[in-house]
């Protein structure tokens, strides 16, 4: 497939990350298939988190399409860049434009990626998911393919400056698809998935070749692992907050 964007901006990050001496390590992109349709749920830790869950799909030689807010495409830099890749906007306010324009994708065959949290987790633990990415998979007949990344963090994420030094470790690992009939139960399935992917970032974090560089540093490690990153339900209360704040702020425009 001929991709004028894609593709350059492809070999435009793999400089970047060159230059930047990350330390990247991808397991089981054997688990994206080379063709046909596939839904690909990744966590979502950082705001660069699309740049790397896509790396999972590049050694197949695939392309993923990945449904984010609408308002990255009126980013003078970022639009044309989301439209030349084909990414897919999400209005949240009218989801089910997004949801047919990515099961359209699905059916032509192509990979649509989806975080399931919908917003960048503040405790690095996987938070609680929506259903879009398993009903995106049942509907279309395709595998679900989870994902983790892990150390993204470290380099952009809400709330923290961004960090660009060199030489950062770069974890990115592709489970093994799941296969969706069209009588599963997707609150179900979405439990599963849940549970997976929880279990895949514990062993990602586990084999981590990096570690903190002083008690100042340890901002990035989940509370539960002696980390100074809020709790899950610290961090739920956090955005519920933030929420309210958006709402308020588009009451008073």
């Amino acid at each position: 497939m001929d991709e004028p964007v894609y593709a350059p901006v492809i070999l435009a990050a793999k400089g970047a990350f060159a230059g930047l001496g990350l330390k990247l390590d991808v397991r089981g992109a054997q688990n994206v298939p080379r063709s046909g349709g596939a839904v690909l749920a990744s966590n979502h830790v950082s705001y660069l988190d699309f740049i790397f869950a896509g790396l999972g799909a590049n050694p197949s030689g695939r392309y993923v399409r990945f449904m984010a807010k609408d308002s990255i495409w009126d980013n003078k830099i970022a639009g044309p860049l989301m439209r030349g890749m084909k990414h897919i906007p999400v209005d949240r306010s009218a989801g089910a434009e997004s949801f047919r324009v990515a099961l359209d994708a699905l059916r032509r065959g192509e990979i649509v990626g989806i975080f399931p949290e919908a917003t960048i987790s503040r405790s690095f633990e996987i938070k609680d998911f929506k259903v879009g990415a398993v009903r995106l998979a049942q509907q279309a007949g395709v595998p679900l393919i989870p994902e983790i990344v892990w150390g993204t963090h470290r380099l952009m994420t809400k709330g923290r400056e961004r960090d660009f030094s060199r030489g950062k470790a770069i974890s990115v690992t592709v489970g093994t698809p799941i296969v969706i009939s069209a009588d599963d139960d997707v609150e179900e399935v979405g439990r599963h998935l849940h549970e997976v992917m929880r279990t895949m970032l514990d062993e990602a974090i586990e084999r981590y070749p990096q570690q903190p560089e002083g008690p100042d540093d340890r901002w990035w490690i989940p509370a539960r692992l002696g980390g100074t990153a809020p709790t899950l339900a610290e961090a739920t209360r956090m955005d519920r907050l933030e929420a309210l704040d958006r709402a308020k702020k588009r009451q008073a425009d």
